[in-house]
């Protein structure tokens, strides 16, 4: 789960394997693969940081890489 901050200054949990796209329109807006949006006070590039960080807590950043790096030798 990340923290985001919806518009009012509520602080919300989001599970962030759900987070198909995220996007400034100029306030950023989560979209989620469930077709859920929720319009968020942070930036872009801070909530893919806090995806990307999520995703090294839980190993799942690293065994898609190591996955990558895996694939691109065997061939």
């Amino acid at each position: 789960m990340i923290a985001v901050t919806r518009l009012n200054g509520r602080t919300l949990h989001i599970n962030a394997l759900l987070v198909e796209l995220v996007e400034e329109t100029p306030d950023t807006l989560i979209t989620l693969t469930t077709g859920k949006k929720i319009l968020v006070l942070e930036k872009a590039t801070e909530v893919i940081s806090s995806i990307q960080s999520y995703l090294r807590s839980i190993g799942v950043y690293a065994a898609t890489l190591k996955s990558d790096q895996t694939e691109g030798t065997s061939r």
